[in-house]
């Protein structure tokens, strides 16, 4: 049996989650609006793995910019939410004199070495050479990522959008004005398509006849560890400007992640054997936090396009396709302000102007067909 669509969703993470609760609260309703996602369960992949720390430092302009709209908008607390979804979670930059001025954004206040040991007693240990002072964001906020997303999968569902599971897209073609798709067992008919399928995106593009963008997956791994005395709840992340690792305080002890970016297909990824064990070792060689056992680790994937910002647009050689892809690790702390972006250009054709014009044309991946 064929499902009649008005818009078609590919990919259900946070892009796609965000997108379609924002298109209900737009047109007041869901319907004829139906999401797709190839696995059993939602954000299945890089939306469940997140760090869950939003910096309004982190990324080029474009993505800062997006950022601060997005923060902003989710500090006005969700409907129906009494618990909010962000907090602050104050973030500190480390490193030596060059990796700092190279790290350095106007969201963040140089402090000393002095100042960060107060900050963080654990560091006392790192060479003077290599801690000689740090960045600090006061603005940085933690993130309930399953709050958020289940946030947006209960308010489009009770506004009437259709969620369908188990469905991956194997085919589409282009006839009379609308898209014609198989996704699993389902036949669907639709004159939109947004394309939001994170590492798989450039390959979902191709079954729709699209030229790909050269989004690449890069993989991150992290873990859950405990500690010998634990962080206080309000310890700021720790960051290297190197990009080497990071951690922040968990319940359960602290989450650490490595700087990895290292290029992969699209997969369910999964950690190296014995990665994060060198992580712990570093981490221990070079401050007193004194890990003393891993209780969870796994990797995501972020997808990245050529130029580091996120895509939004429509294909400048395709009819009713737009992209949504290429957030790589800015997905979350961009989430609303893209699936406002998106949502612009799929109901006005355009993006409003509370978005800068620069930072629209940014987006577009009309940038990669004018090479």
């Amino acid at each position: 049996m064929r499902i009649d669509a008005q818009i078609v969703v590919i990919g259900g993470g946070i892009s796609g989650l965000s997108l379609i609760s924002e298109l209900t609260r737009r047109r007041s309703t869901g319907h004829r609006i139906i999401l797709v996602e190839a696995e059993s369960t939602l954000a299945h992949h890089t939306s469940s793995r997140s760090a869950q720390h939003l910096s309004p430092a982190y990324g080029p302009p474009p993505v800062r910019e997006l950022t601060e709209r997005t923060v902003a908008q989710l500090a006005k607390g969700l409907e129906d939410l009494e618990e909010p979804v962000i907090w602050p979670c104050p973030t500190v930059v480390v490193g030596s004199k060059a990796q700092l001025a190279a790290e350095s954004t106007f969201y963040s206040t140089r402090i000393s070495r002095d100042a960060v040991i107060e900050l963080c007693p654990e560091l006392s240990p790192m060479h003077p050479e290599a801690l000689v002072g740090g960045l600090f964001e006061d603005d940085a906020v933690r993130l309930d990522a399953s709050s958020l997303l289940e946030w947006h999968r209960r308010i489009a569902t009770e506004a009437g959008v259709q969620i369908l599971t188990d469905a991956p897209v194997t085919a589409a073609t282009y006839d009379d004005d609308a898209w014609e798709i198989t996704a699993g067992s389902n036949e669907l008919r639709s004159p939109l398509v947004v394309n939001a399928a994170g590492a798989w995106a450039d390959e979902v593009s191709q079954l729709f006849g699209a030229e790909p963008l050269g989004l690449q997956p890069l993989r991150r791994t992290a873990a859950l560890v405990s500690l010998e005395q634990p962080l206080a709840a309000d310890h700021p992340v720790v960051v290297t400007a190197d990009g080497g690792w990071y951690y922040r305080a968990d319940p359960v002890g602290a989450l650490i992640s490595s700087g990895e970016a290292e290029p992969q297909d699209p997969c369910d990824s999964q950690p190296h054997p014995g990665q994060m064990q060198a992580l712990v070792e570093e981490i221990n060689a070079v401050t007193s936090l004194r890990i003393t056992e891993i209780v969870r680790s796994w990797t995501g994937q972020r997808t990245a396009a050529p130029d580091g910002v996120p895509v939004c647009g429509f294909d400048p050689e395709l009819a009713g396709f737009l992209w949504l892809a290429g957030q790589s690790g800015y997905g979350f702390q961009t989430s609303t302000a893209l699936a406002r972006a998106a949502a612009d250009l799929l109901l006005e054709d355009l993006i409003g102007t509370w978005c800068s014009v620069e930072t629209a044309q940014a987006l577009s991946p009309t940038r990669f067909h004018q090479r």
